[in-house]
């Protein structure tokens, strides 16, 4: 009787999960970086260019962007960060991005488990002002980046088109 149980669950969740799935329009991938004992994991859509205009274009100046494709970016850490001087206590995020002519800010987003427009800004934990440069040659397909900081904590980088915006981060102690 058990292992029939098991399998009407296991069937019921994969069957809820195929929707969004289906629904999926671009290659996901999940990252993963250890800083300072802190596990960092980033699960995010990486849409592709196609040669279209991404920043004032694909993705709009003025609009939270849902950082990738499909489904809302999410982050997870396991302990405390201050990113960009904020304290985000160890959870899961969603991640936005609201990009401007001349800059962005990194959307930290308390609902998570939502398709990447669902955004609901009362669900904002923070607004974080991230750092813009121009990339050496152009970046296809969106992509994220933790990476260990050489002056200690790490950074969280965006890289598409023709630029990446960072912001730092500090493991809590």
């Amino acid at each position: 009787m058990n292992k029939i149980k098991s399998t009407v669950i296991v069937a019921a969740v994969i069957a809820s999960a195929l929707p969004a799935m289906a629904q999926r329009k671009s290659p996901h991938e999940t990252i993963s970086a250890e800083i300072d004992g802190a596990k960092i994991t980033i699960a995010y859509g990486r849409p592709y260019a196609k040669q279209r205009k991404i920043w004032g274009g694909l993705v709009p100046y003025g609009e939270a962007w849902r950082t990738g494709a499909d489904e809302a970016t999410l982050l997870t850490i396991d302990k405390a960060i201050v990113l960009g001087g904020t304290t985000l206590p160890a959870g899961k995020y969603s991640l936005y991005t609201l990009p401007a002519e001349g800059s962005a800010k990194l959307i930290v987003n308390k609902q998570t488990g939502q398709w990447g427009t669902v955004y609901q800004e009362k669900e904002d934990l923070a607004r974080i002002d991230m750092k813009k440069e121009a990339l050496d040659k152009p970046v296809e397909q969106f992509t994220m980046e933790v990476a260990k900081s050489p002056s200690g904590g790490g950074v969280l980088k965006l890289k598409w088109e023709d630029r990446e915006y960072s912001v730092p981060f500090m493991v809590e102690k």
